[in-house]
């Protein structure tokens, strides 16, 4: 197999002026066919999720790495937004690079995305890398996915991997449409690509410090206010910082802080969770800060302390349903085993065929306990419900009479009966 630690026609330099996008953007305007687009964050370093190098490659119109950062807001974007407004643009899960792009002042029109269009032709490994291998019999070196890519200067060997993540993307696109017109399933693909353009930002969770890690160890609304209230403030540093949350204070030293609850600064300084994991200079400049977050919480009336659960506003589990709403949760074993049947028998991920998350809602109605015998009625509400919950006409085709059937059962489904040893 081929390794390739470059591209093929080599590293370009990084643009960071106006001259040099100006001719990036003129030689992708003089290129041939789809676009191919990347984008580098800084995940894990930042706060923000912003782009810090952006990657393009077209045949005919070359590889070009530029710095975001540098161009920010440059009217030359627009340029190139006329340009993307014609030409498809090929992005790898683009699920993650869409927003940073679109904050950048990029906005795609016409979508390939070679991960999900290699999900729905039935590929088991959906990574760039990994498709690299299988469809171009090219491997790639991936050493250098969780960098910090808000470091300036950008290390060559960092940039030789940025620009292999966009060298090689438009033969992949067109050996994942092979796989999918081969499969009958390029219009199923064609519907999700149109659809991930048009998905919103993702809202603001509610009392999302209710996420912190092992927050199962925390069983007393006293240790949850401190959770909260230490969540809060390093959020608010972290953010006016832009630094990662965790490189301030990692969450599992908020855990242990709500469980040992310091009684003064010299003791909190004693803890050896604290020696051990705030080490670093601009860790220990906060030290003050959570110590006084602490005691503002030993003096907080209890009246302001959390509930031990958070007020969900969506679905309660399928694991409640059986309890509390029994036929749904018959509806929703019978659902799940129809649905699986119809994915491995077209070698789709069940997520793709549809989303976990409308299959609960769709089945679930509001908690209604009622099982469906008029089965046109019951396809009508189906149909309605997956328009709702935003449904591709393909996945609409596929799995709503597996949906109406599953609304029209009132006994669990039976068990598969296990072999024994002398069958």
């Amino acid at each position: 197999m081929e390794i390739l630690t470059v591209p093929p026609g080599g590293t370009p330099a990084v643009i960071e002026d106006r001259d040099g996008f100006r001719k990036a953007i003129n030689a992708l305007r003089l290129g041939s066919g789809p676009i191919a687009i990347d984008a580098e964050r800084a995940s894990g370093y930042r706060y923000s999720a912003r782009a810090y190098l952006i990657q393009f490659f077209r045949r005919d119109g070359g590889l070009h790495l530029i710095d975001p950062i540098h161009l920010s807001g440059a009217p030359e974007i627009n340029s190139l937004n006329e340009i993307l407004a014609i030409e498809e643009s090929v992005i790898h899960a683009s699920s993650q690079d869409l927003d940073c792009l679109r904050e950048f002042g990029l906005d795609p029109k016409r979508l390939f995305d070679t991960e999900l269009g290699a999900r729905i032709a039935g590929c088991e490994r959906v990574g760039l890398g990994a498709l690299c291998e299988r469809l171009l019999g090219i491997q790639i070196a991936k050493e250098h996915s969780a960098v910090d890519w808000s470091h300036r200067p950008l290390k060559s060997e960092w940039l030789d991997y940025a620009a292999l993540d966009v060298a090689l993307l438009i033969e992949i696109r067109d050996s994942v449409e092979k796989l999918l017109l081969e499969s009958g399933k390029l219009e199923w693909a064609t519907q999700e690509f149109s659809s991930a353009l048009q998905v919103a930002p993702p809202k603001i969770k509610r009392e999302p410090w209710r996420r912190t890690s092992g927050m199962h160890q925390i069983k007393t609304r006293f240790n949850l206010a401190i959770v909260r209230e230490l969540w809060n403030a390093r959020d608010e540093i972290a953010r006016d910082l832009d630094i990662a949350p965790g490189r301030l204070l990692s969450d599992i030293v908020i855990i242990e802080l709500a469980q040992k609850k310091p009684d003064s600064f010299e003791s909190l300084l004693e803890l050896s969770i604290v020696r051990e994991r705030i080490r670093h200079e601009h860790q220990k400049a906060h030290l003050k800060t959570w110590w006084k977050v602490l005691s503002g919480v030993y003096e907080m009336d209890q009246s302001h302390w959390p509930d031990m659960r958070a007020r969900g506003e969506g679905l309660p589990p399928p694991k409640v349903w059986r309890e509390k709403y029994p036929i749904a949760y018959i509806h929703y074993q019978h659902a799940r085993i129809h649905l699986t049947e119809i994915a491995s028998g077209l070698k789709l991920p069940l997520e793709n065929l549809l989303a976990p998350d409308l299959v609960k809602r769709v089945i679930f109605d509001e908690g209604s306990e009622r099982t469906y015998i008029d089965g046109e009625e019951c396809r009508a509400r189906v149909s309605e419900a997956l328009d709702q919950g935003k449904a591709r006409q393909w996945q609409k085709d596929l799995a709503i009479d597996a949906l109406v059937q599953a609304l029209c059962e009132s006994e669990p489904p039976i068990a598969p009966q296990e072999s024994t040893p002398n069958e």
